[in-house]
């Protein structure tokens, strides 16, 4: 979310209305993708919806990016977790990886079918252009941000399906301060690890448009 802390006022706004949305969406697709393999925790506890209301969290959806902004830090934020158990999924760690994916790649998925809109010569010049450039830098965004294979983050579940039983358990250890350790990662880092992000991110919207 580097690069999205350098954009205009006007444009921070126009970010945090489609940040709902696709917040929404990546949430939600974590819950369907755990409903189709066998568990039904997300669904049972309203997950499985696009309502933004039941997926943002009072803590790390507006209060933690609320503060960074105002000290002039990059906004790092955060959804609520969508519940799921991996006992209930179907291909054991390859499927939690699966529902770890959803979320990102459907971020990415977002992007491409805004690009494919602006290929296809369906959104104009000016203000739409615009305001579909920063749709699409957003989701491109929640998308590379997700996949460090760090604890919590989605990215970390397709690692723990393939890492040796030693790094699993050095992963669960990690994941219970996760959050925490991506944030002080990232606080610490962001002048290395921000433009390296931000390399990735601005690779992808290229060759989507």
């Amino acid at each position: 979310m580097y690069m999205l802390s350098q954009l205009a006022l006007s444009d921070k706004i126009i970010v945090i209305v489609f940040l709902l949305f696709s917040l929404a969406f990546h949430e939600a697709m974590h819950a369907y993708a755990a409903h189709k393999l066998g568990d039904n925790t997300a669904a049972d506890e309203g997950r499985l919806t696009l309502n933004p209301i039941k997926h943002v969290d009072l803590y790390t959806t507006i209060l933690l990016p609320s503060i960074l902004i105002l000290v002039g830090l990059p906004p790092i934020l955060a959804a609520k977790p969508v519940p799921f158990d991996p006992r209930q999924v179907k291909y054991g760690e390859y499927g939690a990886a699966l529902v770890a994916l959803a979320g990102p790649f459907t971020n990415l998925g977002l992007a491409v079918l805004a690009a494919i809109a602006v290929r296809l010569g369906l959104v104009g010049d000016g203000m739409a252009a615009h305001v579909t450039g920063l749709f699409m830098l957003l989701n491109v965004s929640l998308f590379v941000f997700n996949m460090i294979p760090i604890p919590p983050l989605d990215g970390s579940r397709l690692l723990y399906a393939f890492a040796p039983e030693p790094l699993q358990k050095i992963m669960e250890q990690i994941e219970s301060v996760g959050f925490f350790l991506i944030l002080g990662i990232l606080l610490v880092l962001s002048p290395f690890i921000g433009p390296f992000l931000s390399n990735i991110t601005y690779a992808i919207l290229d060759f989507l448009v």
